[in-house]
């Protein structure tokens, strides 16, 4: 994460806009602007089981990818939304894209 990070803003809905476009229309079956804030919603509720934010802000660390992916998929499934493996890693990733154009995250991360 960029050290920054407390000057920086995540704009959701310019979020969902990006990650939108990011995912190919074939691969968007199901999916829709509440389904990606789910996602969205699901992937800070990771960092904060994680230890990873402190009063609303993000600290800089290494993410286990593959554990996010679980626990974004657990709390899909918990909640009866339906998506695959593949949509899930296509909104993790546009989300990670989504970070790097605004100064989030950089290519180390």
């Amino acid at each position: 994460m960029n050290d920054n990070y407390e000057e920086l803003v995540f704009d959701e809905s310019e979020a969902i806009r990006f990650i939108l476009d990011f995912i190919p229309k074939t691969d968007q079956n199901g999916m829709d602007d509440d389904t990606v804030q789910f996602v969205l919603d699901s992937i800070y509720d990771y960092y904060e089981s994680q230890g990873l934010v402190e009063d609303d802000e993000a600290t800089e660390a290494e993410i286990d990818e593959q554990d996010m992916f679980d626990y974004v998929k657990n709390d899909l499934v918990a909640n009866e939304i339906i998506l695959t493996d593949q949509q899930i890693h296509l909104i993790l990733e546009g989300e990670f894209e989504y970070g790097k154009s605004i100064g989030i995250y950089d290519d180390e991360d």
